[in-house]
C-alpha cells in the first residue's frame, strides 16, 4: 500500500528530472522494471524511512508562450492536486526569477506541505545562495545537488515528516474491484450496468472520468464495491494530454481493490496500449479478470468467441491465469457472467494452502521434473510455505537460490495452479537459501 504521493515541481531546467531519477536509482528506491510498464513514465514507486511513496515528475512551469505550455501547466496543477507533499525545486545559481515567484504563490494557495529544494548547490561555499529563497515564504529549505546526490536524503526526510496520515478507504465487508482500461472502452458504462443506475456520467469524449469513483452495491446477497477509474491514454503524448496522471489515479484505485477488471474494446480490437494497461494490474499482484466489452458490436459466428479467446491468450500470455468474459456494458448483456467470476477469483485470493499439503505438491513436482544441473549442482527445494494471501506469496527454501532458473520457477507455479487452480490470481514465488 502506498503511504503517500510526492510531486516535484518547478520552472524548466532547474533539475527536476535529475532529482527524480536520483530518487529512483538509489538503493532506497523500489522500482519495478517490468517490460513495457516503467519505460518513459513520469512516476515511480519508492521507499524511504519505511514509507512507500509514489513520486511524480512534472514539466516545467513558466509564463513564456511556448508550445504546449498551457498543457504542461495544467499537468502540473493536476500533480499538485494529487500530491500529499510537494518538492519545489529552484536553481541556486540563478536566484529568484519571476516564474519562481508565480509557482510559490500557486503552492501557497494549494495549502499542501512544501519542501523547497535549492538545487545545484554542488559545494559548501555555495550554501549562501540559498538564503534569498526564504523570501518565497517556505520554512523548510534544503540545499541539494541532484547531480551529485548531496542533500537528497535530507530532502526526503522532510517529505516523509510532512506526509499526512492517510485514511485509505477500504471495504472490510465487500469484494472490491477496480475497472481499468484505455479511454472510451466502456468503463463508466460497465459501472452503471453494475449499479443499474446512471450514477456515473457516460460520454464518448475520451478522458471524461478523471477521478476514481467508488460505489457500493449488493447482488445476490453479496456486497461489492466498484471503483471506476480514469481512462489510461496512449503513452508518448506527454504534453498533449494528462494521461499519465490518469495512470496515477488508476494505480491508486488498483492499490485499493481486491480484483481488477481489465476492459478491452471489442469494437476497435486489441491494441498495444491494452497490454500496458493490463500490466498495471499484473504487477500489482491483484486478482485479474479480462473483460471483452462491446460484444454486441462484433460480427460473430459459432467460432468467434474461441478465436478471440485464443488471440487474447496470445497477446496477454503473462495473464494466462486470468479468466475471460465477453459482455456488452451498454446493453447490459452478459453482465451476470461477471459476478461468478469475481466471487471465484476472490475465493482464490483468500485461499491459504496448508504447509504439509503444499510441500507434497512441491516434492511431487520435483520428482516429475527435476531441475536441470548447472556446473554440477542441482536446485533442491527443502520445504515451502505460503506467507500471505492478497497477494498470494510463497517462499521456497533451497540449497542455492542462484540455481533457481526462471523457467523452473514458472514450472513450479504451473504445478501449484494444476493442484489448486488459483484462477485469476497472480502467484509470487520467493526463493531463499535454507539456513544451516
Amino acid at each position: 500500500m502506498i503511504d503517500g504521493v510526492i510531486a516535484i515541481v518547478g520552472r524548466p531546467n532547474v533539475g527536476k528530472s535529475t532529482i527524480f531519477n536520483r530518487c529512483l536509482e538509489q538503493r532506497f528506491a523500489i522500482v519495478d522494471d517490468s517490460s513495457g510498464v516503467t519505460r518513459d513514465r513520469i512516476y515511480g514507486d519508492c521507499e524511504w524511512l519505511s514509507k512507500k511513496y509514489r513520486l511524480i515528475d512534472t514539466g516545467g512551469l513558466q509564463l513564456a508562450d511556448v508550445p504546449f505550455q498551457t498543457e504542461i501547466n495544467a499537468q502540473v496543477e493536476l500533480a499538485i492536486e494529487e500530491a500529499d507533499v510537494i518538492i519545489f525545486v529552484v536553481n541556486g545559481n540563478d536566484g529568484i526569477l519571476k516564474d519562481d515567484e508565480i509557482i510559490a504563490k500557486m503552492l501557497h494557495k494549494s495549502n499542501k506541505p512544501v519542501v523547497l529544494a535549492v538545487n545545484k548547490i554542488d559545494d559548501t561555499h555555495l550554501i549562501s545562495n540559498t538564503y534569498e529563497f526564504y523570501s518565497l515564504g517556505f520554512s523548510e529549505i534544503i540545499a541539494i545537488s541532484g547531480i551529485h546526490g548531496i542533500g537528497i536524503g535530507d530532502m526526503l526526510d522532510e517529505c516523509v515528516n510532512k506526509m499526512p496520515k492517510k485514511s485509505i478507504k477500504q471495504y472490510d465487508n465487500h469484494i472490491s474491484f477496480a475497472i481499468i482500461g484505455r479511454p472510451n472502452v466502456g468503463k463508466s458504462s460497465l459501472t452503471n450496468a453494475f449499479l443499474n443506475e446512471d450514477r456515473v456520467i457516460v460520454s464518448n469524449i475520451e478522458g471524461t472520468t478523471r477521478d476514481a469513483i467508488d460505489s457500493t452495491f449488493t447482488y445476490n446477497g453479496v456486497n461489492y464495491a466498484v471503483i471506476d477509474t480514469a481512462g489510461i491514454r496512449k503513452r508518448g503524448k506527454i504534453y498533449e494530454n494528462i494521461e499519465k496522471y490518469s495512470v496515477l489515479r488508476s494505480k491508486n484505485a488498483i492499490d485499493r481493490a481486491d480484483i481488477v477488471l481489465v476492459l478491452l474494446d471489442g469494437e476497435s480490437g486489441i491494441i498495444e496500449q491494452d497490454k500496458h494497461v493490463a500490466g498495471l494490474a499484473h504487477e500489482a499482484l491483484k486478482g485479474v479478470i479480462i473483460v471483452y466489452n462491446k460484444w454486441d458490436a462484433v460480427e460473430k459466428d459459432d467460432k468467434t468467441m474461441v478465436r478471440i479467446t485464443e488471440k487474447i491468450r496470445d497477446e496477454f500470455s503473462y495473464l494466462d491465469y486470468a479468466p475471460i468474459s465477453f459482455i456488452s456494458a451498454k446493453n447490459k448483456s452478459r453482465i451476470n457472467t461477471l459476478f461468478p467470476l469475481i466471487d471465484e477469483v476472490y475465493h482464490y485470493l483468500n485461499l491459504r494452502i496448508k504447509t504439509n499439503v503444499l510441500n507434497e505438491v512441491i516434492i511431487d513436482a520435483q520428482l516429475r521434473n527435476p531441475a536441470k544441473t548447472h556446473n554440477g549442482k542441482r536446485l533442491k527445494i527443502y520445504y515451502a510455505s505460503q506467507v500471505s494471501v492478497k497477494p498470494t506469496v510463497f517462499v521456497m527454501f533451497v540449497n542455492d537460490p542462484e540455481l533457481a532458473h526462471f523457467s523452473y520457477i514458472r514450472y513450479l507455479e504451473n504445478s501449484l495452479r494444476e493442484a489448486f487452480d488459483f484462477k485469476g490470481v497472480p502467484i509470487k514465488i520467493i526463493v531463499r537459501k535454507k539456513e544451516e
